[in-house]
């Protein structure tokens, strides 16, 4: 008998990766799946029970078993793993054969990754996939980067298997290179702030607005039903009203605050300093978490620093629409920092990204999207050279609009002692971009008078020097 060839392989068969191979079976593609552990084998063989699908925990086995030219994707842990799994393949592909990375590689190593197997004829992608356990089986967003060519032999695949919006699939290639992962890398970033941004809006409700759990639930679900309608909010709100099995407090208020982070965020806001673009909300998200672990410190200072603050009076309803003001505003400025530092990086590594195709495929399946996106797609593919979102007229008018809520947020705030970082960064860079004229001038003077790094001027061209008294 002929021996029974798989049109998709999948190596990593932990939650991530068997749900996304069952979505591949789904959809009326052959697939086989590959893990060294036995027990996920199997555990993958019964999910896919009825279904032209298998696994095998033996590395040759599996590679023979796929069509060739074969198509392999890898969700496995980023870092050294995927060098490890590779090294294990490689030695039993043929030249045009075309592997995929899946899981959140730094791009860095991506790019070394393409050229190594470049040398070796193998085809690779760096590819995104944003949506959980639950959108890799239903329909992630999908961010491919690499060669046009590879893209093309597994197109049809990632098309069939992503999320559908409006019957668009929410997969689209991204460019050159490590632009997929990049793509990623950003988008988790934006994911960090719209977190942040979320969790000092709980903080403001509950602590000045005095809403209790139902109550916080009802505003989020509120929120969810208008303009902030998004996959986060759409939780936000669950979560409020999900009970404790251990005890009998809802689960929120027994949840330690400490938030735990894989490193996404912080790569983004060091390549965005790296390039010299501004992301404070990503930053002070990523600055949120890592105060969030000093957690022993944290109980020390409570006491050692307390001062006395002031809860304003107001009523629910008010406070509850303000902050929805401030969500909103800070949304689109997350947003626009992630998008302006996509731009900035695909010209300085020639991805050739098309943002209006981004904000497309992240408007279903991952993890940001939201109704907003579809505004921005359209902002993009009106002016695909938009130097930065909030110039757009749409978004001009929401933000001039949205700011006198989160003015009056952060009012609020502050005299409650409350932290707000992430909503105050939006604030100031808001505020800042849109001033014709910045204090800079005297930082200038300073470094031209300790360091005599020169200065310009705003008479004349060239720089200049002063022996200052």
């Amino acid at each position: 008998m002929k021996k029974k060839l798989y049109d998709f392989g999948m190596v990593g068969l932990g939650v991530m990766g068997r749900n996304f191979l069952l979505n591949v079976a789904d959809n009326g593609y052959s697939a086989i799946g590959l893990d060294k552990d036995e027990k996920q084998v199997l555990a993958f063989a019964n999910e896919a029970a009825g279904k032209q699908a298998t696994g095998t925990t033996d590395a040759k086995t599996f590679v023979n078993s796929l069509k060739t030219p074969r198509k392999i994707m890898m969700l496995v842990p980023a870092g050294k793993i995927v060098d490890y799994v590779i090294a294990d393949l490689v030695e039993h592909l043929d030249p045009g054969d075309l592997l995929m990375d899946g899981g959140n590689s730094f791009f860095v190593d991506t790019d070394r990754r393409l050229a190594d197997l470049k040398e070796k004829k193998i085809l690779y992608l760096g590819v995104g996939v944003s949506g959980g356990a639950e959108g890799a089986r239903l329909g992630p967003s999908i961010m491919p980067g690499g060669s046009k060519q590879a893209y093309n032999k597994v197109k049809k695949i990632l098309a069939a298997v992503s999320a559908k919006v409006n019957d668009e699939p929410c997969v689209a290639y991204m460019g050159n290179g490590s632009a997929g992962n990049y793509v990623k890398m950003v988008h988790n970033g934006i994911e960090y702030a719209m977190m942040q941004l979320l969790a000092e809006s709980y903080d403001i409700l509950k602590h000045v607005g005095g809403l209790d759990n139902e109550a916080l639930q009802k505003a989020y679900t509120k929120y969810n039903r208008g303009r902030l309608k998004s996959f986060l909010v759409e939780i936000t709100a669950s979560i409020f009203g999900q009970a404790d099995e251990l005890s009998k407090a809802s689960l929120i208020d027994m949840i330690l605050d400490k938030a735990k982070q894989k490193g996404t965020g912080k790569w983004t806001s060091q390549n965005a300093m790296d390039f010299g673009i501004p992301t404070p909300t990503i930053d002070a998200a990523v600055t949120m978490r890592g105060i969030s672990s000093l957690k022993a410190e944290r109980i020390k200072a409570s006491n050692i620093l307390a001062v006395k603050t002031t809860k304003t009076k107001i009523e629910q309803k008010k406070i509850v629409k303000i902050v929805g003001e401030a969500l909103h505003f800070a949304f689109i400025v997350a947003y626009t920092q992630g998008l302006a530092l996509l731009a900035e990086a695909s010209k300085e590594k020639d991805y050739k990204l098309d943002l209006e195709a981004t904000a497309r495929i992240w408007r279903g399946g991952c993890i940001i999207r939201a109704s907003l996106l579809e505004d921005i797609r359209s902002a993009y593919a009106e002016q695909p050279e938009l130097a930065n979102l909030m110039v757009d007229e749409r978004f001009a008018k929401a933000l001039k609009t949205s700011q006198k809520g989160l003015r009056s947020t952060l009012k609020l705030a502050i005299d409650a002692g409350i932290p707000t970082m992430a909503f105050s960064s939006a604030l100031a860079y808001f505020d800042a971009y849109r001033q014709e004229r910045l204090p800079l001038n005297l930082v200038q003077a300073q470094r031209d008078f300790f360091g005599s790094h020169t200065y310009e001027r705003i008479d004349k061209a060239g720089s200049f020097h002063t022996e200052w008294k």
